[in-house]
């Protein structure tokens, strides 16, 4: 870290109480920052509230809200901030954390917000490249689920644009439904069902690999994707995967930073 500048980066993720893929996500995303911007500061902060408390009190570990790094950063003298979210989507979360922190504009020279994943339909493209990418192997006759978190936000038209834009860039055995919104696993049983795959993989559209990927996704309840497509008469393959493990997920994240950097000249 630069320790002379007045330039900061501020990472935003969601949080998550698995350390394991904390490690292989999060972490890993913030580390793709600090290199690609030596001459930047790198701050972080999470915006669940209820997962900071939890690291807390379970393993004492600490990381600051987006209002205790601000603070920090106006304390250590930092006058341009960039923050660069590692949502998913500009929904709920990405709306709030952007409130907050314009909420400090008066104590900054400038503040730029770098996009979310999925700001538009380049960024889909690209997504959907990375991720078949680390998939290469997958067979024809077989499908590949992906798990998205879903929202009542109606930037969750992008999960169903996302499904169809998979089997336009020839992708036909790849699906993506929501926990939380549509498409549901009840969609998606129906559709994968028409495909008859000899076997499906199912794995998160989530930066971490956290409780519903192992719960919702992966878990032993009757209601969990692998059972219900298990149901279904399938087999059926859980990868237990963040899209912080995908380096060309990584990758888009430091871009959108760059744009914001670019922005502000």
């Amino acid at each position: 870290m630069n320790q002379q500048t007045d330039k900061a980066i501020l990472v935003v993720s969601f949080g998550t109480s698995y350390e394991a893929s904390r490690k292989v996500t999060i972490e890993k995303i913030e580390q793709d920052i600090r290199n690609a911007f030596q001459d930047h500061r790198i701050y972080h902060a999470w915006t669940s509230k209820f997962i900071i408390s939890i690291l807390k009190k379970r393993d004492n570990y600490t990381v600051p809200t987006v209002k205790e790094a601000l603070e920090q950063m106006i304390t250590d003298g930092i006058r341009e901030v960039v923050v660069q979210p590692t949502h998913i989507l500009d929904g709920i979360e990405n709306n709030i954390m952007k409130e907050e922190v314009l909420s400090y504009k008066e104590s900054f020279d400038k503040i730029a917000f770098g996009t979310p994943l999925l700001a538009d339909s380049k960024d889909e493209s690209q997504a959907i490249n990375a991720v078949t990418t680390e998939f290469s192997d997958l067979k024809e006759t077989e499908a590949l689920v992906f798990m998205g978190h879903g929202t009542t936000h109606q930037v969750n038209t992008v999960y169903a644009g996302l499904d169809q834009k998979f089997k336009e860039s020839a992708h036909a055995n790849v699906f993506i439904g929501t926990v939380e919104a549509d498409p549901t696993i009840h969609d998606l049983v129906k559709e994968v069902t028409s495909f008859q795959p000899s076997k499906i993989y199912v794995t998160p559209f989530m930066i971490v690999a956290g409780d519903h990927a192992h719960n919702d996704m992966a878990g032993d309840s009757p209601d969990s994707w692998v059972c219900q497509f298990e149901n279904a008469g399938f087999e059926v393959c859980p990868i237990i995967k963040g899209l912080g493990e995908y380096p060309g997920i990584r990758r888009m994240y430091v871009e959108h930073a760059q744009k914001a950097i670019d922005s502000m000249k």
